[in-house]
């Protein structure tokens, strides 16, 4: 079946449905599979999407990326297992469904039903793991469909289980008491990793509070903090003892100390100026000499150390509350501390907090006061410094946020409500405490998932201990990291991370299999089995469902060495858990580890980059590490964030996000593709219609390029394999283009080898853009020609053997073009062509066909046409109009002596008659050379003068010909050495020629015209006019037409003289008075002439 003519327009998304229809319906996919099997096989190991909304085109970016190499290593003969991944437990999940409950805290849903929610939650994840795998199709994303893995199967579950059971025989898992992020909205604590995806610019009312001084009258404290909550839970306040600090007296008679640097620090003075890190609406901040000079002055009556300032005993603002008098803390209570009768009010005074973990001062100078309020059941640093110090905790919140017993007034009040904190400052400034309130913007922590705002609470968590943390950092050595940096963040988040807080008090997820006993002691369960074995209640409720809760939690066991009988925690694991063990899980760790060893480790994987870090990658490399001693996968890419095409970050509420089935259905999945693939990887990529319409402009010049082929070739009846290039016969810029062929194919199968598709698809575009606008427009007429000869033939064998290597090339990137293209250009015209492009395998690089010296001289041939171009654009010459002669300067003799022998391309390209070599360029141009003198006066000074004078009487063009040559100038007896940023360099053109230099080449066209001339410029503009109006009438390229013309004065004598070549370049076999039924008619006007023209296709 001979290929068939293609419409130049095309509908990319129909066709797209059409390639998913011919995929599925010839299963194409599994066809691959199988042409794969048992060769050398490339273990990809998929990242799990949270199937839990419809996919975003930031999904899609990964999802492209992830195709795009298990396409190429397909293509080039590797067997793969195509398993894409579901995340399936967490809050995530648990929060929509609450949303779809209209379910306000987690008290609603122990009082809906736990069985009832869990069940809930597994059905969300179902319906939108079939809503991700059906879009995922749509994008062209190659899996095994019906084998995803899902994290709540039981094979993940208890694959966590085998890992946390190892730790504890190692005695790693315990369970602690710290101050941690935790959500009111949730009930439930965050850990270190999850706490800065919620990190949001916001403003809170923070407030000068002073604190009475004992045995000091009128002398206070000046503490500051943006939570005005923490004050009821006040234990100590602590200083920097290498600080000097203020003693001042107020307008009042009130004294106060702060830092001495404070008084007139500038607080964010840069982020309000540069308007970053800053709200709207909130004003500049005041320095604490402005806040003191408008409470009516001030003066400075001392400056002290503050180590002086240690032990100074002082009021807290809420010793009355009773919390703040029980012994041992509250509501946790410290039995030592209780029998010493210390209590919070008891430990008020100043200390010294010393140093963090990584060796920074706790307290410093700048924002604030210089003064820390310190509450350490309310602080992650507070707290430790506590446990430093042997302080008491005052922790005032429960699990919704809101203050317990004790705590007076604000008992069953919800810390982080406005409300609570307007009634907290009215409290403060009745009692005389309050100094000052202000709106501050800074970065806080929100729930990821809710948005709501976090708050710090003492509670009991399960932890790992991280104390092995040198083993993975082994792993990550391993690994070859792209981009490279990445090694060094991972490394990083290593160095400072604490230890892995494994347990959330939430409903949907991995249970712990942690069961506890009245001795205090735990036991960790690791199997099904061994779950079985040791249970003495519940199991027969328990066996046949997944090991979630509730299920899992009516299961009591027998500890095996106490007797003891235990209940499991209600608590459920770290989602990072989930997906962490995957590489394990998934490749049937547990029971087949033939199986497992065959894909493991992965050879690759890829993700997003911010926050994986601390994240997924860190729980792939910390489970591997413990579990083998090596890394899960051999490379990593990441890659940046998906915003809009303003920089912004996509947000429903800001309406401009974009859902992947918009996108898809308005721009094609191949131009989201191509988006994707070119991409620099680093660099967020800037999302948006207007981009993909600057995208679909490439794609369409590949579309175009096969459409000019297929038009010819099916008019000529082009059989490829009865016409093989005959590389004897071929031309120059046949063998340029074969050359430019598999050389892009040795960077395609070289840069996709290294996981950077964006390099090459960098070197494709400009491959692409040489095809259409040098080769395919340099070789039209050769298609053209009516007569069938071997120059005709080798045309279309080179741009058929050209096409079919570049769609194959591209293929892992456009799948749905390339085979469209595919199914005419080769099915239709090779007889024993594979069914699809992608069952094909991927091109190798002919080296026979690589000639870079002829590269570089075709290239320095189009540089000179590129200058001619230049040249003509500056004189405000038209290109149709032809000049006499081009005159060019090239030191390279070779490259000359190629230029003379394919001069007709100059010729033609730049439309001029001559074209001569010349030795000298000054023949075409002057040179001005002018000093710069703000890089000269740097370096020079007072020499500056002695250079424009030096400059002034030297030879321009010798100045030029040195900096050339040598890429310096040297003055004066090597005294003063010039580079190309010094000097200015001007050229002005000889009279008569318009010249253009670019350092190596200089090109130059005469002006000058002559009668001859200034006739075929005529028509030349006339056979443009015509060659519109065909198109505008929709005749075939291979029409031919009668034409009907009434001309007069210099427009006919024009004619009259270029005949033949209006006629051929137009297709026209007669030129008539007259045409009675003419097809179509247009309007040339040529100075003030219009003429009328006819057209009318001949039979």
């Amino acid at each position: 079946m001979p290929i068939k003519k293609v419409n130049a327009k095309i509908d990319f998304v129909a066709s797209e449905h059409e390639i998913l229809k011919f995929w599925n319906e010839k299963d194409i996919f599994n066809k691959r599979r199988e042409l794969n099997k048992g060769k050398p096989k490339w273990s990809f190991i998929d990242g799990p999407i949270t199937a839990n909304n419809p996919m975003g085109v930031h999904h899609a970016w990964g999802r492209s990326l992830k195709d795009i190499y298990n396409r190429f290593k397909s293509m080039d003969g590797y067997e793969l297992r195509y398993q894409n991944g579901f995340d399936c437990q967490g809050l995530w999940v648990e929060i929509e469904v609450e949303k779809e409950l209209g379910f306000k805290s987690k008290r609603d849903v122990e009082e809906y039903g736990i069985e009832k929610f869990v069940n809930l939650c597994k059905e969300r994840v179902q319906k939108y793991s079939s809503i991700q795998t059906e879009q995922s199709k749509r994008l062209g994303y190659w899996m095994d469909w019906d084998n995803s893995y899902y994290t709540m199967s039981d094979e993940n579950n208890y694959t966590i289980w085998h890992f946390l059971k190892k730790l504890w025989g190692e005695g790693k898992v315990y369970r602690g008491s710290d101050v941690v992020p935790w959500s009111g909205r949730s009930g439930t604590s965050y850990s270190q990793m999850e706490i800065i995806e919620g990190r949001k610019l916001v403003a809170h009312k923070s407030v000068f509070v002073r604190f009475p001084i004992k045995n000091k009258k009128d002398e206070y404290l000046l503490v500051w903090t943006t939570t005005p909550w923490t004050l009821s839970s006040n234990v100590v306040v602590g200083v920097n003892i290498d600080l000097k600090y203020v003693k001042i007296r107020s307008n009042d008679g009130s004294i106060y100390y702060f830092a001495n640097d404070n008084l007139k620090f500038k607080r964010l003075e840069k982020q309000f100026k540069d308007k970053k890190q800053w709200i709207d609406g909130v004003p500049k901040l005041k320095t604490l000499d402005q806040i003191f000079k408008e409470r009516g002055g001030y003066e400075v009556i001392d400056i002290i150390s503050g180590s002086d300032m240690v032990g100074w005993e002082y009021n807290g603002p809420y010793d009355d509350f009773k919390a703040q008098k029980e012994l041992g803390g509250y509501p946790i209570i410290d039995n030592g501390l209780k029998k010493k009768s210390i209590s919070a009010i008891s430990q008020h005074k100043v200390i010294d907090p010393g140093k963090d973990g990584i060796g920074n001062n706790i307290v410093v100078s700048g924002e604030g006061t210089g003064i820390v309020h310190m509450a350490p059941g309310c602080g992650d640093i507070d707290h430790k410094v506590g446990n430093k110090n042997n302080l008491v905790n005052i922790a005032p919140l429960d699990d919704e946020s809101k203050f317990i017993d004790k705590f007076g007034w604000l008992s069953g009040k919800v810390a982080t409500d406005k409300e609570t904190t307007e009634l907290i400052l009215n409290d403060l400034k009745e009692r005389d405490f309050l100094v000052h309130v202000e709106l501050y913007p800074h970065i806080y922590p929100h729930c990821w998932r809710s948005g709501d705002e976090l708050v710090f609470r003492l509670v009991d968590e399960w932890y790992i201990n991280m104390d092995w943390r040198d083993k993975i950092k082994k792993v990550v050595e391993s690994i070859n990291w792209i981009p490279d940096w990445g090694k060094g963040r991972e490394n990083e988040w290593l160095d400072n991370m604490g230890d892995w807080m494994i347990s959330k008090k939430r409903f949907w997820g991995l249970a712990l299999p942690i069961w506890v006993f009245e001795d205090k002691s735990f036991y960790v369960v690791g199997s099904k089995e061994e779950l079985k074995k040791l249970s003495v209640e519940g199991w027969e409720d328990f066996e046949g469902k997944s090991p979630h809760r509730p299920w899992i939690d009516k299961v009591k066991i027998k500890h095996p060495e106490t007797g003891l009988i235990g209940t499991r925690i209600k608590d459920v694991g770290n989602p990072w858990l989930d997906a962490g063990i995957v590489p394990f899980s998934t490749l049937k760790y547990n029971t087949d580890r033939k199986y497992w060893s065959e894909w493991f480790p992965g050879d690759f994987v890829t993700e997003c980059f911010p926050g994986q870090f601390r994240n997924w990658f860190y729980s792939l490399l910390a489970m591997s590490a413990e579990l083998e001693g090596k890394a899960p996968f051999k490379t990593l890419l990441g890659h940046a964030l998906v915003k809009d095409e303003t920089g912004r970050e996509m947000h429903k509420s800001w309406g401009n996000a974009i859902w992947f089935d918009d996108a898809a259905e308005k721009m094609g999945v191949d131009v989201m593709r191509w988006m994707y693939s070119t991409q620099n990887i680093e660099q967020n990529l800037l999302f948006g219609y207007g981009p993909a319409d600057e995208v679909r402009k490439k794609v369409i010049t590949l579309w175009n390029i096969y459409s000019f082929y297929a038009t010819y070739a099916s008019v000529d009846g082009f059989i490829p394999s009865k016409h093989r290039i005959d590389k004897k016969s071929i031309t120059i810029l046949d063998k340029w283009i074969l050359a430019k062929t598999h050389l892009m194919i040795k960077n395609a199968r070289e840069k996709m080898g290294q996981f950077r598709v964006d390099l090459f698809m960098k070197s494709f575009e400009i491959f692409l853009e040489d095809l259409s606008n040098w080769y395919v427009r340099r070789n039209r007429r050769r298609f053209w020609k009516s007569e069938d000869g071997k120059d005709k033939q080798n045309a279309y064998a080179t741009l058929y053997h050209v096409l079919t290597h570049s769609i194959k090339v591209i293929a892992p990137v456009l799948p749905f073009l390339t085979e469209t293209i595919y199914q005419n250009l080769v099915r239709n015209s090779e007889k024993d062509s594979l069914e699809s492009i992608h069952l094909c395998d991927y091109p190798k690089e002919n080296k026979a066909w690589i000639d870079e010296k002829l590269i570089r001289d075709v290239d320095a041939l189009r540089k000179i046409v590129e200058l001619g171009r230049s040249a003509r654009n500056k004189s405000n010459q038209k290109i149709r109009q032809p000049l006499k002669k081009a005159l060019y300067a090239i030191e390279n003799d070779e490259t000359s002596l190629f230029i003379e022998r394919n001069r007709e391309i100059i010729l033609e390209e730049l439309n001029v008659k001559e074209i001569e070599r010349i030795t000298n360029s000054d023949k075409l141009i002057s040179y001005k050379i002018k000093p710069n003198l703000r890089t000269l006066g740097k370096k020079y000074g007072s020499g500056l003068k002695k250079i424009k004078l030096i400059l002034e009487n030297s030879s321009p063009t010798e100045l030029v010909s040195e900096i050339q040559l040598q890429n310096k100038i040297v003055l004066k007896e090597n005294k003063y050495v010039l580079t190309r940023e010094d000097i200015f360099i001007n050229t002005e053109p000889m009279e008569g020629f318009s010249a253009v230099n670019d350092g190596e080449i200089t090109v130059g066209l005469s002006l000058k015209l002559d009668q001859n001339l200034i006739y075929e410029g005529l028509i030349r503009d006339l056979v443009r006019t015509v060659q519109n109006m065909r198109k505008d009438a929709g005749y075939a390229v291979e029409d031919r037409i009668d034409v009907s013309i009434n001309l007069n004065g210099e427009i006919k004598d024009a004619l009259v003289k270029f005949e033949h070549y209006f006629k051929t370049e137009t297709l026209v076999v007669n030129i008539l008075k007259k045409i009675p039924d003419a097809d179509f008619s247009g309007e040339i006007k040529v100075g003030d002439q219009s003429y009328i023209i006819e057209l009318k296709k001949t039979k």
